[in-house]
């Protein structure tokens, strides 16, 4: 059976609390690294990539410890995501949505594109897409289009995981040949529908939040039910969301996030166990 892995969005402290739980689930004997397909939007982007690199979930996990000496902290609270809310929330024309979002992120000032390829190739073990299946997110910022980067796309890895984790108005748009590119994440947080034909699915949610004509996780996760698909959703429990805090770009909150999450798995287990196995 087709077992998939999908990772969320949710910055800095979403990669942690990922790794916090997929660490969790590890050492209880449940192994989410096995996934034959891996599906990866924004901070799960970063994950995706790592995990498919076959870097040990434990020296990840370790990484998420290590003080964020000399790393660039960023803002990310309510009045950037009122900031999107206004931006793409006032057409229910989804495409539309997405490319105001993107017009405001092309007009934002932000650090420059080089400097943020390098902080996304400096996270990631490895710089060739994986023998597995990985998927990564994305959303043309000038037509809206949502689009999907996987090996033989011609995009680099690092290219496309920059552009998943390019959030508009914080991070620079990822220049791709003539285009350019923002977060997977205006699209859906977690893009779970891209799991459809398998026949297991875990989905690591650091938040599901949803605006305008964005399609739910609920609906998402229906839809693959009704496909035939056995489903297990893990979202932050309420320890992991005060570590988390209300800024997941603050890598300061990073440790603490990726503690909840590996604490997290114990509460998790069965139910991720009696899908996954």
């Amino acid at each position: 059976m087709t077992r998939a892995l999908v990772l969320g969005g949710g910055g800095v402290t979403g990669v942690a609390w990922e790794w916090g739980v997929l660490a969790g689930l590890a050492e209880r004997g449940v192994q989410l690294a096995d996934a034959d397909l891996v599906v990866g939007t924004s901070a799960g982007s970063v994950v995706g990539a790592q995990l498919c690199s076959g870097r040990p979930v434990e020296e990840s996990y370790g990484a998420q410890l290590a003080p964020p000496q000399g790393e660039v902290a960023a803002r990310f609270g309510f009045a950037a995501v009122a900031r999107l809310v206004w931006a793409g929330g006032r057409t229910r024309d989804a495409a539309r949505s997405r490319a105001r979002i993107g017009a405001m992120a092309l007009a934002a000032r932000t650090p420059s594109e080089a400097s943020r390829r390098a902080v996304i190739e400096s996270r990631l073990p490895a710089r060739e897409w994986p023998q597995r299946r990985l998927l990564v997110t994305a959303v043309d910022a000038s037509s809206g289009e949502f689009v999907v980067f996987e090996a033989g796309s011609g995009v680099s890895l690092v290219d496309a995981v920059g552009a998943s984790c390019a959030v508009p108005g914080v991070w620079p748009p990822v220049s791709i040949g003539e285009r350019r590119y923002v977060d997977g994440g205006m699209r859906s947080p977690v893009n779970a529908d891209l799991a459809a034909g398998a026949q297991r699915v875990v989905v690591l949610a650091p938040t599901a939040a949803a605006f305008g004509p964005m399609p739910r996780l609920s609906a998402q996760v229906t839809a693959l039910q009704a496909a035939g698909a056995q489903v297990a959703v893990v979202a932050p429990d309420a320890a992991a969301r005060s570590a988390i805090g209300r800024n997941m770009l603050d890598p300061a909150r990073r440790a603490a996030a990726a503690r909840s999450g590996r604490a997290q798995a114990a509460s998790v287990l069965d139910e991720v166990s009696a899908v996954w196995s």
